[in-house]
């Protein structure tokens, strides 16, 4: 079972570094949750292989830093799909 883990932990690390992904992007493409992501890359990849996860973290900070930005279009574009059915039907 430990294999397992520190094998998903490594390839979760890849996929982020390859893909420039989010916690919330690899945790669906992995089938896990964000909180298992996140465990994954923040404790168990620094023991595991901190080259990789000096890098990783990298990435991280740099999507922590533009959540809010992806927040904000992600509302606007709710919005602007609830207001385009409301005049469909209107």
């Amino acid at each position: 079972m430990r294999g397992e883990i520190e094998k998903r932990t490594v390839l979760l690390a890849d996929y982020i570094l390859t893909n420039k992904s989010t916690v919330r992007h690899a945790a669906k493409d992995f089938g896990i949750s964000k909180s298992t992501v996140h465990k994954d890359i923040s404790q168990r990849l620094i023991k595991i292989n901190p080259a990789l996860y000096k890098e990783v973290k990298n990435i991280m900070e740099i999507n922590k830093s533009e959540r809010h930005l992806r927040g904000g279009t992600a509302t606007k574009n709710k919005f602007l799909l609830k207001k385009q059915q409301a005049e469909k039907k209107g």
